[in-house]
């Protein structure tokens, strides 16, 4: 048993490491493609053309998706992991490191959103809208420089949380197993999870999962952020972080995403969030913060610094934990 924490702290801290890295390497085939590509399979073969829409049925439909996917993904991660430790311990390692770091999204987050920046940095406001087209849901045709930019801090600041410290905690829970759960549960939704004609059953199960899987997370993920806020140095401040979290953090239709969002608009002393069109329809929110200044594309850099601290927050606080654990496992403290 310590032997096998050692061995996960080990894969843990690498796989960490590999994604600040190296990111996505885009020209090899990822796990969440991979999972995202049988998503999309379960749902081509339930929902076919009907004739009546029957809701119930969608609902049932949709709830099976959920077991299958997480079943695929669960059996065949726990496959490949268990296989590479019983060939040798570090391969075992090594390939839990590889997982690891395909779970953690850290440095792909940053480069993509770095792309909205460049175009609205050079001025190119066709490239920068289709830039931040590839990281948010809305609709991006007719966004100014400022919706631009704006729309892409709120990605960074959301994905903090979904992208960067929920699959670390739960990496650090149940190892890679556990992280690719999390990750199939927080891709169904991102795939399905919509509130529109097509998915509002059938995309119901896989949305009410990623709620309830992303409710401790979200609000640890604010927490290390406000601590970031107030390590991050003068681009940010803490006290107002914390002071629009506890005023804003409810301010979503999603029970999670206003948490890191809220802390990020309080820290840079900005106003996030606001009406959106999607799919061709302005869907109402609150705003988010105070305007105490404007956004600018600057914003884009300063929290993506807030994310990567938050990060490295969070690994050293897990990495504390899992050392703590096996250290009483050993039986020395």
């Amino acid at each position: 048993m310590v032997m096998g924490m050692k061995y996960h702290i080990m894969a843990f801290f690498s796989g960490f490491l590999l994604d600040l890295l190296f990111g996505d390497p885009y020209l090899l085939p990822h796990p969440i493609r991979i999972i995202g590509s049988l998503i999309s399979k379960v749902e081509n073969c339930f929902l076919k053309k009907k004739k009546e829409r029957d809701e119930k049925k969608e609902f049932l439909q949709g709830f099976c998706m959920v077991i299958i996917v997480l079943f695929g993904t669960v059996t065949v991660t726990a496959l490949i992991l268990l296989s590479a430790y019983c060939i040798n311990c570090y391969l075992g390692i090594v390939i839990e490191a590889i997982m690891t770091y395909q779970i953690l999204a850290t440095k792909c987050l940053k480069n993509e959103s770095m792309k909205v920046y460049y175009c609205l940095k050079n001025k190119t406001l066709p490239e920068a809208r289709k830039a931040v087209s590839m990281i948010v849901g809305r609709d991006t045709e007719d966004l100014n420089e400022e919706g631009i930019a704006k729309a892409a801090i709120e990605t960074v600041a959301e994905n903090t949380s979904d992208g960067v410290i929920a699959p670390m905690l739960y990496t650090a829970l149940g190892g890679p197993i556990l992280g690719f759960l999390y990750k199939a549960v927080n891709t169904m939704d991102s795939m399905i999870g919509y509130k529109n004609d097509k998915y509002l059953y059938f995309g119901r199960p896989a949305a009410k999962l990623d709620d309830f899987v992303n409710y401790i997370p979200a609000r640890i993920s604010a927490c290390l952020m406000i601590v970031a806020s107030f390590l991050g140095g003068q681009c940010f401040s803490g006290k107002r972080a914390c002071d629009i979290y506890k005023r804003d953090n409810r301010k979503h239709a999603s029970p999670n995403s206003a948490q890191t969002e809220s802390v990020c608009a309080g820290a840079l002393g900005i106003q996030l969030a606001g009406d959106a069109s999607y799919f061709g329809k302005i869907v109402k929110k609150p705003y988010i913060g105070d305007r105490i200044r404007a956004v600018e594309y600057e914003d884009i850099k300063r929290v993506n610094h807030l994310m990567y601290l938050t990060a490295w927050i969070s690994e050293i606080i897990c990495l504390f934990v899992m050392g703590l654990i096996c250290m009483l496992q050993a039986g020395k403290v």
